[in-house]
Formats: C-alpha cells, sequence, structure tokens
C-alpha cells in the first residue's frame, strides 16, 4: 500500500498582543481543520477554541473539510470587536 506523500503548510492566528505563524509536513489529503488541531496553534493560544474558530486559506473563508494544497496557508479568525458598518457610523458622526 502506497503512503501518501507529505505536503507543506502553514497554520496562523494572531491576538493583539501576540501572534504566531507555525509551518509544518502533513499527509496529503489532510483536511484543514484536522491539519490546524495538529499545529502548535492549541498549545499557543490556550483560550482560543480552535475547534469551532471560522478558518480561511489566504483570507478566504473554508469548510473544515477543505483538504489543504502544498503551501496553503490556514487562517484562524477572532470575533469581530464591533460592527464594520458601526464603527464606519460612528466615525462619520465624529467628523461632524
Amino acid at each position: 500500500m502506497m503512503t501518501k506523500p507529505d505536503i507543506i503548510v502553514e497554520a496562523v492566528y494572531a491576538t493583539a498582543e501576540k501572534q504566531y505563524l507555525w509551518q509544518g509536513k502533513i499527509p496529503a489529503g489532510t483536511c484543514a481543520r484536522q491539519a490546524l488541531l495538529q499545529s502548535e496553534l492549541p498549545q499557543h493560544f490556550p483560550q482560543t477554541d480552535f475547534h469551532t474558530a471560522p478558518i480561511g486559506i489566504f483570507g478566504k473563508k473554508v469548510k473544515d473539510e477543505y483538504v489543504l494544497c502544498n503551501w496553503d496557508r490556514i487562517e484562524v479568525y477572532r470575533p469581530l470587536l464591533i460592527d464594520p458598518k458601526e464603527n464606519r457610523r460612528r466615525r462619520a458622526q465624529q467628523k461632524d
């Protein structure tokens, strides 16, 4: 039985205080969520729920089952603190 070759992927996450980029080899055919959970990010950010956090590849949101390609970068998205529309509205009011 042939084994699948490894691919190289990255996973990134940042808070206001800290950012971390992990790079590692995983078997070809690995899904995005699986790779994220195998990365070092959960150890560096234990307060974050990496099982449910929204994820994307190079700025585009993807499902957990997305099969990774060589050199994909998994991005973990944090919840917004304020709605962007509300933020623009507040800035516009301050200019008046």
